[in-house]
């Protein structure tokens, strides 16, 4: 029998697994010399949970009896398990994922509907009478599925966006431990947040700083931005959602602008590309996967670069918006069934699943550098005046027999910190290199900058960027690189801007290192 600690929280949610309340239960080794007894808290199909005069304990079920009202019934066990939060993500993601789980593990997937705003998929096996799993789906948006886990609601958060520090804190008040932490979430697709405009709009791109001013209520004519002489009608999506959120920590926020109060709200992000392609006059920022009704403004900035946001540029970051989509999960343990889907999400098969339901995946991709003339334009055009002839040359001669893998990486704002993208990149690549499954001879971490300060300096910023990305992927392989692939690190400073150094976003954009592979 094994005993052992957890994080002393009273996490409830689990006993909806068991369909009782919280009552006391005794449980006794096989030879009757070990018993103990507490408040039941939950039970995973292996595992008991409950609360104790020592504190919160967990069980090995095999090695012991449960005797009490609330103990479970292990022969027909369900494991239950219930999401809450981004109304895309469960109606469309989740779906997608659940039905590819369910056909590589040889089980139906049968959805049902529960009630208003909620749902679940009940898992089963062929000649089994119960099902292995049911799924519940509360569906609302990111800021509630955060509530929902804070309250003891919930057991995994759909979101749309990174937590926030006052939900992190909440959460930790509440027992739940630091939700920022790595291994408390999961990327499970890429999204991106874009403007957009009526197609019969003239307005051809945007700044950010101009999108800033212009949905915190400082522009308000389209004459501003070269436009018809014409009042600016602002929409978004609700306000707990994900996306609109989003829009103020990563948009607003970094320009230190409120948001207007004019803008006119809509719960779902098609309805506002329809409403938004219907009105001339009218400026909305939407999910990009559902940005097709209407225009999407390409991001430009004072020295003439310009990004879209594309299949491409989201999974490497180059365009700035960029929208994961994450699972929070609880700290504690999940069914086998839950652990299982997890697993699942990040493999080969589930990022196909997340292709076809429309989303950007998380495969990396090989681009070569003769595909990337934009680029390079931009290192000649607009690279640091201390950027040198002779660096760029050895930029291009040392890139030239490489390919650009899809997984970038860059930081949260003042900080060496990987951001939450790129955290989950770092476990995507270090799990491909202990399986081998890249396929590439030659690794190279290359470092980049962004322009502001001297280019000595900032050519030892960007190898120490490269380095601490290096290291932070080599401490996530948890078994070990073949010997046949090599890894080194590079850095060209200010060589090759992906964006303007004019704006906090551009500089961010810019600092950034990329994996070069052979």
């Amino acid at each position: 029998m094994t005993f052992f600690r957890v994080a002393a929280a009273a996490l409830f949610s689990a006993t909806c697994a068991s369909g009782v309340n919280a009552q006391d239960i005794t449980l006794t080794s096989h030879d009757g010399k070990v018993e103990v007894a507490g408040n039941f808290l939950g039970f995973d199909g292996e595992f008991y949970r409950l609360a104790t005069q020592f504190g919160e304990l967990t069980v090995d079920g095999s090695g012991v009896v449960c005797a009490g009202p609330a103990c479970p019934n292990l022969t027909d066990f369900v494991a239950e398990i219930r999401f809450s939060g981004s109304s895309v993500m469960a109606e469309n993601v989740l779906p997608a994922l659940i039905v590819g789980f369910a056909e590589q593990e040889g089980l139906s997937a049968t959805p049902q509907r529960t009630g208003t705003g909620t749902w679940q998929y009940e898992l089963r096996q062929t000649g089994r009478d119960a099902p292995l799993g049911r799924f519940f789906f509360d569906i609302g948006n990111t800021a509630q599925g955060f509530s929902d886990l804070i309250a003891d609601q919930a057991d995994i958060v759909m979101a749309q966006r990174e937590i926030r520090p006052s939900e992190q804190e909440a959460a930790q008040d509440a027992g739940h431990g630091d939700l920022s932490q790595g291994h408390r979430s999961r990327v499970v697709a890429l999204d991106a947040l874009v403007p957009v405009v009526a197609p019969d709009n003239p307005v051809r791109q945007i700044s950010p700083a101009d999108l800033a001013r212009v949905f915190s209520g400082d522009i308000t004519n389209w004459t501003e931005l070269d436009g018809p002489d014409a009042p600016i009608s602002l929409h978004l999506p609700d306000a707990g959602s994900g996306l609109a959120q989003g829009v103020e920590d990563q948009l607003l926020g970094p320009a230190g602008v409120p948001l207007s109060d004019d803008v006119v709200r809509h719960g779902r992000s098609s309805d506002l590309v329809r409403d938004v392609a219907n009105d001339p006059f009218a400026i909305g920022i939407a999910s990009q996967t559902e940005a097709h009704m209407a225009r999407a403004l390409p991001l430009a900035g004072g020295c003439g670069h310009a990004l879209t946001a594309t299949r491409q540029s989201i999974k490497t970051e180059d365009y700035p918006l960029t929208a994961p989509m994450f699972l929070y999960l609880p700290d504690r343990r999940l069914p086998r069934i839950a652990r299982q889907f997890l697993a699942y999400t990040q493999g080969a098969q589930a990022q196909m699943a997340v292709r076809k339901a429309g989303f950007v995946d998380q495969a990396p991709e090989m681009l070569r550098i003769g595909l990337q003339g934009d680029r390079l334009a931009n290192a000649v055009a607009s690279g640091g005046p201390e950027v040198g002839l002779e660096e760029l040359q050895r930029m291009v001669e040392t890139l030239r027999p490489l390919s650009r893998l899809s997984l970038s990486f860059r930081f949260e704002a003042g900080s060496s910190r990987p951001d939450a993208q790129s955290r989950a990149n770092i476990r995507q690549l270090a799990q491909k290199l202990e399986s081998g499954t890249l396929g590439a001879r030659m690794l190279t971490f290359v470092g980049f900058s962004d322009g502001d300060g001297a280019a000595t300096a900032n050519a030892k910023i960007a190898m120490l960027r490269a380095k601490t990305v290096r290291n932070a992927v080599l401490a996530a392989v948890e078994t070990a690189i073949p010997d046949s692939v090599e890894i080194t690190v590079d850095a060209f400073g200010e060589a090759m801007p992906m964006a303007c150094d004019d704006t906090e976003w551009g500089r961010k954009t810019n600092r950034r290192v990329e994996v070069w592979v052979q």
